[in-house]
């Protein structure tokens, strides 16, 4: 009895480390995911000049590979969120206004964030950026 418990014991040992190299091999293996940084809260403020007020509100998401960039990211959101009001602040109704326009809004908005992350990391880091939501009130 003794016997069968030593080898059935042994068994388990030897199926457990062969279960963790598994896990570990397959962890070094693994290509980094894709990881997405929401900038919280929105991005609220003034756009435009003239005597009327101009209101934006954006939602955006940050869109980079692996969990570390997605850290270093996070380290340097007030830089992103300046540059961001940055750029909103120095917008009109006609490059607001239309798909295009906000497209090409979105694609400056990936330059200046990717530039702020080059400056400080000396890589961009950061791959696309996304509105989840922007609300225009001219």
């Amino acid at each position: 009895m003794k016997a069968v418990a030593a080898v059935l014991l042994s068994f388990c040992l030897a199926l457990n480390a062969w279960a963790n190299e598994e896990k570990k091999e397959g962890k070094e293996g693994e290509a980094p995911k894709t990881e997405f940084y929401n900038l919280t809260p929105a991005l609220v403020g003034n756009y435009g000049s003239g005597a009327k007020l101009k209101y934006y509100k954006a939602d955006i998401a940050l869109m980079m590979t692996g969990k570390e960039a997605k850290e270093r990211v996070e380290f340097h959101e007030p830089l992103i969120r300046n540059q961001l009001v940055m750029l909103f602040a120095q917008q009109t109704d006609e490059t607001l206004a239309g798909v295009e326009a906000r497209e090409k809004l979105r694609q400056e908005a990936l330059k200046q964030v990717q530039s702020v992350v080059n400056q400080e990391e000396g890589k961009p880091l950061v791959e696309d950026l996304l509105f989840n939501n922007l609300i225009i009130q001219p």
